[in-house]
């Protein structure tokens, strides 16, 4: 049998995307330590992959023991209360299957796994959006185990961080990359009716967008798809990544094919395994092309080189091509002439870029050389006419020049599926084994796995000395090492012989027969846990409600303003609470200044993500003694509080439950900001769970979509690749995307750089404000955007008079032409929509 026995770096864990069994075992089989999955009742953000029932965790967790890999199961969606009794079911069985960790990104998941499992490791999900050692040091409060950290870290900026916290680090190393930062994309929500933040992403980013600067349409050529990235091939900063002291690389994938998981498992062992053994990492054009060939959308090194908004985001195309093999120099009928970058064969799939974006392809039917002899093949170099089936290509799109890929080989998919078909083990759990034989003594045999676990047989007979040939230990050693058709490999063996004892070879074979059926028992038998139901059900209760500490003032109403004059104009209004969140810092002092003229609270909001280095932002907010701060993060909530002014947690901070609200509210913060993930029903079931009075909720705003590291003014408005040398156009252009409805999105940067895109239309939960009201909410906001100062005055009036009982909420949401809807996912407040529209 071809075993591949290895060496496997106890350092660094490669860790794999399983959306089935079939990429279950491709991973392992390709050398995965690890695999995370989903599971098909939900709580996971790969909604669409085929993911595990739980039925299936016993027998796959033991599989998995078997074979040395770890497994995690993926929790990482936000959970509403009513959800929450489901939740604590599956987490009662995820414990007793044995599952090696959970992924979470919501805080109130993560204190109930606590509270039934202290066995069961708690990894933070990259949706937790933890960027920096500050707010990792946070978020340790929850029990966590292991930190994902955002894909927008580079390694000089993940190093920081290792450097800074002794949690261990997972980092993703390769596939597809968002363009907006996980748990902070609100855009398949907010046009789609889809939550990415509950598995449901729709994709936007690969959206193609139409480019507006100062009101005007601007010709950017084949540019279009403006937020669509290229997928992340990592493999070259590997000796960083271990130098740096990352735990774990991860493979994206769970939507993929297992021979696309076998296809880049494989390729990221060997690179592991080369880093580890000469400290760099062997990539040859064959590698990375088959590597491509599986799925790429164009491989960059992400932001792991750090910023460079244009290579990052080239916005020529959005989906899967392959390898690049050449171009049309000539066409007739069914056929194109090529000169070959790349080696191709019969049944190849191709496709032909036509128009430079459409692909227009099929499968190989005939090649010929330039004699019109007929070739099974032909390598890179060779000028070859490639026919296809009659019908596959509309040769009336086709012209000169066109860039023809290459985007399936049957033979690398063939030999991908045979690396994980077959029956016996290929890459096999190593094992140390040790005998001992004395003369008046039974035969002894243990295993010990590089886990640590350790098993021990004996024989039922004494052994005798030898007359002519004692055993001896190559002779052991051979007949030990006989584990074919075993999940395991001898790494090491010891013999402790006395007395010159005769073994008999069956009783030696029948040994290692036993060992091997103890070791397997052992590993496929749960690990020993204390699994408490009564704990987590025990946070089901809603937090204290008692009468007697609830306040009855009257509703309040916030009004966020994102410039001086819209300050100024929301300052003369009486019990107008204002927040700031200005793009120019700068401005700030003004900003206060105005307010306090008219005798206005005033509070100024931080940036969304706090990445290594920027605490600056934070207290350069301090200097301006403002009378309360928004919170955006971790880090930021740590700080704000203590400089003792009171702290509002906002909605970037994902409360969809009461448990995670009684976090915050734990860290100090006077009150939480729902997600942005709660409809009308979801929002109730929040409000009955905890203190309404601890809630402040967003009843009017442009939804903030995509909030990302990438920087389109950078990439295409400047000849710069970053914000050191981009010559900051956001400065000086309004800028917004037109999307393919012709619906016109206005784009901003925040003083780190950062772009947010909003959704072109308020929308408004008016209609539901008097039911919270009478439920005993207080604080209301508003959330303006670039409204002048007529819109701004109107917007502000309207909902004074709503909160004050004088107007209704329809008449709100039609008087300012807003959407009727709360959150972004459909709830009662509209009607049903097509949540594939925007695809």
């Amino acid at each position: 049998m071809n075993t591949l026995p290895r060496e496997v770096s106890s350092e660094i864990e490669l860790l794999s995307p399983a959306g089935d069994w079939d990429c279950a075992r491709a991973a392992v089989e390709n050398g995965a330590n690890a695999i995370y999955f989903g599971l098909d009742c939900g709580f996971n953000a790969r909604f669409r992959a085929h993911n595990f029932g739980l039925d299936d965790l016993p027998g796959l967790m033991s599989w998995l023991r078997t074979r040395g890999v770890r497994g995690y199961v993926t929790m990482n969606t936000l959970a509403f209360p009513s959800e929450l009794p489901d939740l604590i079911h599956v987490i009662e069985r995820v414990a007793e299957a044995g599952v090696d960790a959970v992924l979470v990104q919501d805080f109130g998941v993560a204190r109930i796994v606590r509270s039934i499992c202290q066995q069961l490791e708690i990894h933070a999900s990259t949706q937790m959006s933890l960027t920096s050692a500050e707010t990792i040091e946070v978020a340790r409060d929850l029990g966590l185990s292991r930190v994902v950290l955002a894909r927008e870290l580079s390694v000089a900026e993940i190093r920081k961080i290792t450097s800074a916290t002794e949690m261990p680090i997972e980092v993703f190393i390769h596939g597809a990359l968002c363009v907006a930062y996980s748990g902070q994309c609100l855009t398949s929500e907010s046009l789609g009716g889809r939550s990415a933040n509950r598995g449901q992403c729709a994709q936007a980013c690969r959206l193609p967008y139409e480019l507006i600067c100062d009101g005007e349409d601007r010709d950017l050529g084949e540019v279009r798809y403006l937020l669509s990235p290229q997928d992340l091939a990592g493999y070259a900063a590997i000796p960083d990544m271990i130098d740096a002291g990352v735990a774990s690389l991860k493979i994206e994938g769970r939507l993929k094919t297992p021979e696309y998981v076998a296809n880049i498992t494989g390729h990221y062992r060997r690179a592991i395994d080369d880093a580890i053994r000469t400290g760099k990492v062997h990539v040859n054009d064959t590698d990375r092309q088959e590597m491509e060939l599986s799925f790429s959308r164009g491989f960059s090194p992400g932001w792991l080189e750090g910023n460079d908004h244009k290579r990052l985001v080239p916005g020529k195309q959005s989906s899967k091509r392959g390898i690049e093999i050449g171009k049309v120099l000539d066409f007739d009928q069914n056929r194109i002439r090529v000169r070959l970058a790349s080696p191709v064969a019969l049944g190849d799939g191709l496709a032909i870029a036509v128009a430079g974006e459409t692909m227009q392809g099929g499968r190989i039917y005939s090649i010929k050389n330039l004699q019109y002899d007929r070739m099974e093949s032909a390598k890179a170099g060779n000028e070859v006419w490639i026919g296809f089936g009659r019908g596959e290509i509309d040769w009336r799109d086709v012209d000169i020049d066109d860039i023809v890929f290459k985007n399936d080989d049957p033979k690398l998919n063939r030999r991908l599926r045979q690396s994980f078909a077959r029956a016996d083990a290929v890459v096999r759990q190593e094992i140390d084994i040790d005998v001992h034989a004395a003369v008046g003594q039974v035969l002894k045999m243990s295993a010990k796995t590089g886990g640590g676990l350790k098993v021990e047989v004996a024989g039922d007979q004494v052994l005798e000395k030898a007359n002519k040939h004692p055993a001896d230990e190559t002779m052991l050693r051979e007949k030990v090492a006989r584990l074919g058709g075993t999940p395991f490999h001898l790494r090491s063996f010891t013999a402790q012989l006395h007395g010159g004892p005769m073994v008999p070879v069956g009783l030696l074979n029948q040994l290692r027969r036993d060992l091997v059926e103890a070791l397997i028992t052992r590993l496929e038998s749960n690990p020993e846990r204390t699994v408490n139901v009564a704990a987590g059900q025990s946070m089901l209760a809603p937090l204290n409600r008692d009468a007697t500490t609830q306040s009855h003032d009257s509703p309040r109403l916030a009004v966020l303003c994102r410039n001086l004059e819209q300050v100024a104009i929301a300052s003369q209004f009486d019990d107008c609470t204002i927040y700031a969140d200005f793009h120019d810092v700068r401005e700030y002092k003004d900003a206060i200044a105005t307010a306090h003229q008219h005798n206005a609270t005033i509070g100024l909001a931080c940036v969304r993500v706090q990445k290594p280095g920027e605490m600056g932002l934070l207290r350069v907010l301090g200097r301006h003694e403002p009378d309360f701060y928004l919170a955006r993060n971790l880090a930021a909530v740590r700080f704000l509080t203590d400089t003792g002014k009171p702290v509002v947690a906002d909605f970037s901070l994902n409360v969809a439950n009461h448990r995670s609200a009684e976090w915050l509210l734990g860290l100090g913060v006077q009150r939480v900001t729902s997600s942005y993930d709660l409809n009308r029903d979801q929002l109730m079931d929040l409000v009955n769970s905890m203190v309404p009075s601890d809630l402040e909720i967003v009843v009017h705003q442009h939804m903030p979509m995509f909030h990302m590291e990438h920087c389109v003014f950078c990439s295409v408005m400047s000849p710069g690749t970053n914000k050191t040398n981009c010559g900051r156009p956001c400065d000086r252009h309004v800028v917004k995307l037109r999307d393919r409805v012709g619906a016109e999105h206005p784009l901003q940067a925040d003083v780190a750089c950062r772009n947010t895109l909003y959704n072109a239309t308020a929308q408004s939960g008016s209609e539901i404000v008097a039911d919270l009201i009478g439920r005993g909410v207080q604080w209301f906001r508003i959330e303006l955007l670039d409204e002048n100062e007529k819109e701004t005055r109107e917007t502000i009036q309207t909902y004074q008079a709503l909160l004050g009982g004088e107007i209704s909420g329809s008449e709100v949401w039609k008087r300012l032409q807003a959407t009727n809807r709360l959150g972004v996912t459909r709830g009662t407040l509209e009607s049903k929509r097509n949540p594939l529209a925007i695809l």
